[in-house]
């Protein structure tokens, strides 16, 4: 009679996620090699992007909302680098920051949309950071008057803070009583 043990329930996902960590481990050390020993220049702006790829497509196929998060901000990040600095793309320097944080913003988009995917429901909570990031971006690209909108916003945005304040010890205070 033989006596096959099966796995532990958790064994199976743990091979699987210390397989891919692995896989990550030696793709990250082979592109800082080729970095080091070859003659890329611009290859350090591709290393932001490809680690959030490998989080995305780690976090995906693993189902962990935990891995997208980091992924979604190197990848916007990453591409937001890669594309100020692609020269055929002749962006005036002066958008490039605009690009950088519309990038960021995409990055903290997708998030919020593979939460459902690998956390099982909807998270909303990205899209704030990457609202107020798009925004910035936004009024940067309108130039001037963009730029005027953001010092108008620098000035009354603690009053936003103090209404909220008011509002839960106004709320919290009417519990207690």
């Amino acid at each position: 009679m033989s006596t096959q043990m099966s796995p532990k329930p958790g064994a199976v996902h743990d091979s699987r996620n210390g397989i891919i960590a692995g896989v990550v481990l030696i793709v990250i050390g082979a592109l800082l090699i080729v970095a080091q020993f070859g003659r890329f220049e611009d290859i350090g702006l591709l290393i932001p992007l490809g680690l959030g790829i490998v989080f995305l497509a780690w976090g995906l196929i693993t189902r962990t909302f935990g891995l997208i998060i980091p992924g979604g901000i190197l990848a916007g990040i990453g591409f937001g680098a890669a594309l100020t600095e692609m020269t055929a793309l002749n962006l005036p320097a002066e958008n490039a920051d605009s690009v950088i944080l519309l990038s960021f913003a995409a990055g903290w988009f997708l998030i919020a949309l593979l939460s459902k995917r690998t956390a099982g429901r909807w998270h909303w909570w990205p899209l704030i950071p990457g609202g107020i990031l798009g925004a910035v971006g936004v009024l940067l690209l309108a130039g001037e008057s963009g730029l005027q909108v953001l010092i108008w916003l620098g000035y009354l945005w603690p009053l936003a803070l103090i209404g909220a304040g008011i509002y839960l010890v106004y709320r919290f205070a009417a519990r207690k009583g």
